[in-house]
C-alpha cells in the first residue's frame, strides 16, 4: 500500500509541478545588432499572458512599435514587427528560445528583395 501511495504522489507532484517549469517572457529585454556598419540597441517590453505575448519594441531613435502575432509554447518566443524606414514599411520575424534570462534565436527579414535572416540574444534588465 506505501508504495502504491509513493507512486501516486510522485504522479501528482508531477502533473503540479511540470506546468510550474515553464518559464515567464514578461519582462525588458535588451541586444545590439549591426546594420548598415553601425551598432544599433534594440528594447523589447514583453508582457506574458499564458501563451500570448503582448509588448513593443524599442529601436532606433527610441520609436516604438507594437509586437504582433506574439506568442510562447514550450519556451519558443515569436512575433513579428512592422518597421518604417525612409517611407518604406517593412517586417521583421522574430523567434527564439527562452532560458532563463535569455532569449536567443533568428529574426528574418527582406532586404533588397533578398530574405535575410541573422541571429539574435536579447538579456533580460533586472
Amino acid at each position: 500500500m506505501n508504495r502504491i501511495c509513493s507512486i501516486a504522489l510522485i504522479f501528482v507532484f508531477a502533473l503540479v509541478a511540470g506546468p510550474a517549469l515553464a518559464e515567464d517572457a514578461t519582462g525588458t529585454w535588451k541586444w545590439t545588432s549591426m546594420f548598415n556598419n553601425n551598432t544599433v540597441e534594440s528594447t523589447l517590453k514583453l508582457k506574458q499572458e499564458g501563451d500570448k505575448l503582448a509588448g513593443v519594441y524599442v529601436g532606433r531613435n527610441n520609436m516604438e512599435s507594437p509586437i504582433e502575432e506574439g506568442t510562447i509554447k514550450d519556451n519558443v518566443v515569436s512575433f513579428k514587427i512592422v518597421r518604417e524606414f525612409n517611407g518604406n514599411k517593412f517586417t521583421m520575424k522574430y523567434s527564439g528560445t527562452l532560458s532563463g534570462d535569455t532569449i536567443k534565436g533568428k529574426t528574418s527579414f527582406d532586404r533588397d528583395g533578398q530574405a535575410q535572416e541573422r541571429d539574435w540574444e536579447a538579456k533580460r534588465q533586472k
